[in-house]
């Protein structure tokens, strides 16, 4: 069996390749990740205000109904 004297380097440097696009796919894949939870962070804050305001939009039209009934 002859190998080309080429193979073993370039076997190598396949092998560098591989493992930096391996590396450098986590890293993507990770921070993929954190920006999914901090989109879910600030969906569950923005959900957290909505129902603040709703209810001191219920509280405000309360006030208006007692105050309406009183004068």
């Amino acid at each position: 069996m002859n190998i080309s004297p080429f193979a073993v380097p370039l076997g190598a440097f396949v092998m560098v390749v591989i493992i930096v696009a391996i590396g450098s796919m986590k890293k993507m894949r990770e921070k993929e990740l954190e920006a999914h939870q901090q989109l879910r962070t600030q969906e569950m804050e923005h959900e957290r205000k909505l129902k603040e305001l709703e209810l001191e939009k219920a509280k405000i039209e309360l006030e208006k109904v007692r105050s309406s009934k009183i004068g």
